[in-house]
């Protein structure tokens, strides 16, 4: 479902990434792994069409995602992918449900049915009695929950998470890993997650590893 060609990119003189040949298939939750540097984030951010690279192409269900008017793409991003990051990035003034359904207002999608379909994301991650809290309110691991639920509302086909559980304790780091493969299992939506983490890699169905901006190790998938 995601395929990159050839990915470069530099800041300056430092090249970070170097010729990036990636494929992904459907329903896959794969893990990018490497040493700080390494040029995991920034793979990432173009993979999710966040950057752009200097040179190489990103296809999307065969479409060239870069292709497209910057207007476009703004619209193909809000649609097709959704973000998990380490910090949450959840807005300090707005409510959990209020976070969450923001992708699917800046989609223009009907406020009624997006707040309902907030409402029952929250309530299937075990949220049903925060809803209303700020982020304020609620503990790390409840506020990354609640960033899940937002990088889902607007049904994605592909989930992408940098380093998701990294500012989490070990609990409830094991409870967001298997809230991936739970998501997977139910909604069949493919995961890109750049991680620390040994266990969530190794949980994975494909470890990615990226040394000095190539990949250097592909393992085959556990499940085919």
């Amino acid at each position: 479902m995601l395929r990159a060609t050839q990915i470069e990119k530099s800041y300056g003189k430092l090249a970070v990434l170097k010729g990036i040949d990636l494929e992904i298939r459907k329903g896959e939750i794969v893990a990018i792994v490497g040493a700080s540097g390494a040029g995991k984030s920034t793979l990432l951010h173009i993979l999710g069409t966040l950057d752009s690279p200097d040179k190489g192409k990103v296809f999307i269900h065969d479409k060239d995602v870069f292709s497209q008017s910057a207007k476009n793409l703004a619209a193909f991003r809000n649609k097709s992918l959704g973000f998990v990051f380490q910090f949450h990035n959840l807005l300090p003034e707005f409510s959990a449900l209020e976070n969450v359904i923001i992708p699917g207002l800046i989609g223009k999608k009907d406020e009624r049915k997006i707040r309902q379909r907030g409402e029952e994301l929250l309530k299937m991650l075990g949220l049903e009695d925060r809803i209303h809290h700020k982020p304020s309110e609620l503990s790390g691991g409840e506020q990354q929950r609640t960033a899940v639920a937002r990088a889902m509302i607007n049904a994605p086909d592909l989930i992408l998470a940098d380093e998701p559980s990294g500012n989490l304790d070990s609990k409830n780091a094991e409870d967001l890993h298997r809230l991936f493969f739970q998501l997977r299992q139910e909604t069949g939506q493919t995961f890109i997650i750049v991680t620390h983490n040994e266990h969530l890699s190794e949980m994975a169905d494909r470890r990615i590893e990226l040394k000095d901006g190539v990949i250097t190790k592909i393992e085959e998938p556990k499940i085919s």
